[in-house]
């Protein structure tokens, strides 16, 4: 296999490593948004978050979480923005999956998460919901 952030997780590139466990590694993003920007990959390949065995779910949050704290006690942000590009439209370029952990400060001039996509349901809730319990 020829992925890139496995290559990073077996140490065959080199990266700026934050934290490392059994199940998880934590780089510094090459194309920092903030200060401390960091992605946690897993060590186990998986193209995405549907792909992850549901066993390592568990850890690999935690190692989100383990990180989020780190940088919390070391950078001293006002608050933080997680999250999971899952797949190509929504922005994910490598089919690994990646949980960035961005660290924000205030008037660091970046927006919530809503403001990622604007695709209003034509919808109503009800109908969507259903649609969803129904699978």
């Amino acid at each position: 296999m020829d992925c890139l952030f496995c290559k990073i997780t077996k140490k065959e590139i080199s990266a700026e490593v934050v934290y490392e466990d059994d199940n998880a590694l934590a780089v510094l993003d090459i194309h920092p948004k903030a200060p401390g920007h960091t992605m946690i990959l897993p060590k186990i390949h998986s193209d995405n978050l549907l792909d992850l065995p549901n066993e390592k779910i568990g850890p690999v949050f935690q190692a989100v979480k383990t990180v989020t704290e780190m940088i919390k006690k070391s950078l001293k942000p006002d608050a933080f923005t997680i999250g999971i590009n899952n797949g190509r439209y929504s922005g994910q370029l490598v089919d690994h999956l990646h949980i960035h952990i961005i660290p924000r400060w205030q008037g660091d001039g970046g927006k919530s998460i809503h403001s990622v996509v604007d695709n209003l349901p034509k919808e109503s809730l009800n109908e969507i919901r259903k649609k969803i319990v129904k699978n």
